[in-house]
């Protein structure tokens, strides 16, 4: 499977492009995605924009640490444009603080959450979704910290 992210660092965060390709690969690869190629693009920003994104799209006005856009193309030719991927680094690195993580574990968990969420699963639909896609997104970060792809 060929997975094209397209990044877009307005923070200048300083995380390598190969976190999010191991990140994408991983989960491609536990759910045997119906596709052979992808793209999804990648904004990594601060906490002022991602608020303004929140308002716009969610109507809350609060900084959060990721967004999801997917989008509805079916298909062409085996490829998709599976959908954006918006990140703040400033919630994230304080997530991580709080967590007494890395910061890059804390990127590549928000990263999977919106794969995850670009591909239709959706914690808010209830209790059993969010615990399904909680698992997913614990299992897959499991093993890539196992595998010394995620510090």
């Amino acid at each position: 499977m060929d997975i094209n992210i397209l990044i877009t660092d307005d923070v200048d965060s300083k995380i390598e492009p190969t976190l999010f390709d191991d990140c994408a690969h991983e989960v491609f690869s536990k759910l045997k995605a119906g596709f052979d190629n992808c793209e999804i693009s990648l904004v990594i920003t601060d906490d002022k924009r991602i608020q303004k994104l929140n308002k716009q799209f969610r109507d809350k006005d609060s900084a959060t640490d990721v967004l999801s856009f997917p989008m509805d193309d079916e298909p062409v030719d085996g490829s998709v444009m599976l959908g954006d991927i918006v990140i703040s680094l400033e919630t994230a690195q304080r997530q991580a603080d709080e967590a007494a993580i890395l910061l890059k574990r804390e990127i590549a968990f928000l990263f999977i959450h919106g794969v995850l969420h670009l591909l239709g699963f959706d914690h808010e639909e209830g209790p059993d979704e969010e615990e399904e896609m909680f698992d997913l997104q614990e299992g897959m970060l499991r093993n890539l910290l196992e595998n010394g792809k995620v510090p």
